[in-house]
């Protein structure tokens, strides 16, 4: 059986599903699955290996570039790879009319969200098996229900894995335990103080762990060569790919992370991660891991770098009691 999967964005929503990819590969191992993604996750993608083929979308670009030729030459494109694949099913996982058209492009049956269930109500017009699932659970497991419902099996909730495999490559060594600190993020309401970064590099080289940290635009190069200056210690690694930064995030021993999509990436390696909110509350989309924390700030208060490394010595410990069990089971 060959399926589809639309889940086009944005990087934390991809990542969400793939324990529902993981749970089917274990339910349902005579299924074949495909992928339509934003051209910019088409690396995270495919970090699980039961993705085969990768199909791209553009809609951010093709939206701004409406009348362009090139944009409906793409299009076009998409429309016959799609086609061409001969898909049993598509299950649009994102459940909204942005999605719902992609999915149609495939010329095959269209599972979903039912009206209730799904972001744009609308959507669910578009699906040929609608499925209700509660909006107010968290939204991996809204998409491992989605998935079970769609193919015919039960998921086991009791468990979480993702099953990504963080990719090799030309990753440069480094000695010793390293803590990524993953500062940028698209709003600066949501971002930490450059100083607060600074101090928990500090208690992290205290600790014997080296703190790494990387940029993806000049605000955020700042930051990062503020860290690097501050500490010596600290790693700064220069502006990567997606893939390259998975990389070496799935190398890490601990990951701190501002409400960015590399954060959840972090916790769906199974890593110990402490999310920093500040502006945002994690609720139904936040990070979602075995060694997941999340601090939130109180309104009109912080989270600080010594709460930031007590949870993280908490979630280290933890990690290291279940490598021991594991080892003894």
């Amino acid at each position: 059986m060959k399926v589809l999967i639309v889940k086009t964005s944005s990087m934390g929503d991809v990542i969400h599903t793939f324990p529902a990819v993981e749970d089917a590969s274990h339910k349902r191992p005579d299924v074949f699955f495909d992928w339509c993604v934003e051209e910019a996750f088409a690396g995270i993608v495919a970090l699980h290996p039961a993705i085969g083929a990768i199909h791209t979308v553009a809609i951010r670009r093709w939206r701004k570039n409406l009348f362009d030729r090139s944009t409906w030459r793409q299009a076009a494109h998409l429309r016959h790879a799609l086609r061409d694949c001969h898909y049993d099913l598509v299950i649009d996982a994102q459940g909204l009319l942005k999605s719902a058209v992609v999915a149609k492009q495939a010329a095959a049956p269209i599972a979903g969200f039912d009206q209730w269930s799904a972001r744009e109500p609308k959507a669910a017009l578009f699906y040929d098996h609608r499925y209700g699932v509660p909006r107010d659970l968290h939204a991996i497991e809204r998409t491992r229900r989605l998935f079970g419902l769609a193919l015919g099996y039960e998921p086991d909730l009791s468990k979480l894995d993702s099953g990504i495999v963080a990719p090799t490559g030309h990753v440069a060594e480094i000695d010793g335990k390293t803590a990524f600190l993953l500062h940028g993020t698209s709003r600066e309401d949501k971002k930490w103080p450059a100083e607060d970064w600074i101090a928990t590099a500090r208690l992290l080289v205290e600790r014997g762990m080296i703190p790494v940290t990387t940029w993806s635009n000049e605000r955020e190069k700042a930051v990062a060569e503020a860290i690097a200056g501050a500490v010596p210690q600290a790693v700064l690694v220069p502006k990567s790919s997606l893939s390259g930064l998975a990389a070496i995030i799935g190398r890490s021993t601990l990951v701190v992370g501002a409400d960015t999509g590399l954060t959840h990436l972090a916790s769906a390696f199974g890593l110990p991660t402490v999310a920093v909110f500040l502006a945002t509350e994690p609720g139904l989309t936040g990070p979602r891991g075995p060694y997941a924390s999340t601090l939130l700030a109180a309104p009109g208060g912080r989270v600080t770098p010594v709460e930031v490394m007590a949870e993280a010595e908490k979630l280290m410990e933890r990690r290291a009691l279940g490598r021991i069990s594991a080892r003894k089971n």
